[in-house]
């Protein structure tokens, strides 16, 4: 039947990939509430009412500390492949990995340095 034998479960997996997100949305515009107010467009924030305009200028220090986290997040992203596959990679990736850990080791030193970790 398939040109490409082998690949039937594939062509099932895309098929079923494509139909989730199509079938969520047409189930969320079916069952949704459909009245409309005033009360449903306004900003609901942990049940305080808000005040104020969204366009206010935030503290520097909220960009610094989410620019840490994704540093370090994307460091143990990297090295959890490496660790997986350790035992069969051997002397020089264990180098490069040093390397990469001493290279983040500088940057959080750096922004130890600046400030960017207090929350004072």
């Amino acid at each position: 039947m398939f040109v490409l034998s082998g690949y039937e479960y594939l062509l099932v997996f895309l098929i079923l990939c494509s139909l989730l997100p199509v079938l969520a949305l047409g189930a969320s515009a079916l069952l949704a509430p459909k009245r409309r107010g005033s009360l449903r467009r306004s900003t609901y924030e942990s049940g305080m009412e808000p005040f104020g305009q969204a366009w206010i200028q935030f503290n520097i220090r909220y960009y610094m500390f989410a620019l840490v986290f994704v540093i370090f997040d994307v460091e143990t992203v990297f090295l959890y492949p490496w660790a997986v596959a350790f035992h069969r990679l051997g002397l020089l990736a264990f180098v490069e990995a040093l390397i990469f850990i001493a290279i983040l080791v500088v940057g959080l030193v750096y922004a130890w340095r600046k400030g960017a970790l207090e929350w004072s």
